[in-house]
């Protein structure tokens, strides 16, 4: 599964594959410019989520705590079909 991760990530070009003639075979890979863009903006969503994965788990627990409580009735004043 690496490999065919790696495969597709050179043939995207986001890294380059290096090999030597050696043995044991050697084998290096390296981020093209394309490749550390993206890193950076992976890097970027990466930071947002450290930033807010309390608030976000704040939020999650105060709407299953709030679905739990709930009825399948609609509010005073909404008709149902």
């Amino acid at each position: 599964m690496l490999s065919q991760t790696l495969r597709a990530l050179t043939r995207d070009g986001l890294v380059t594959r290096t090999a030597y003639p050696q043995v044991p075979p050697r084998v290096e890979y390296a981020l093209t410019p394309l490749g550390h863009s993206l890193h950076e903006a992976v890097n970027g969503l990466v930071h947002w989520v450290r930033d807010n994965q309390n608030s976000i788990a704040r939020n999650r627990d105060e709407f299953d705590q709030t679905a739990a409580t709930c009825t399948a009735t609609p509010p005073p004043g909404i008709a149902t079909p």
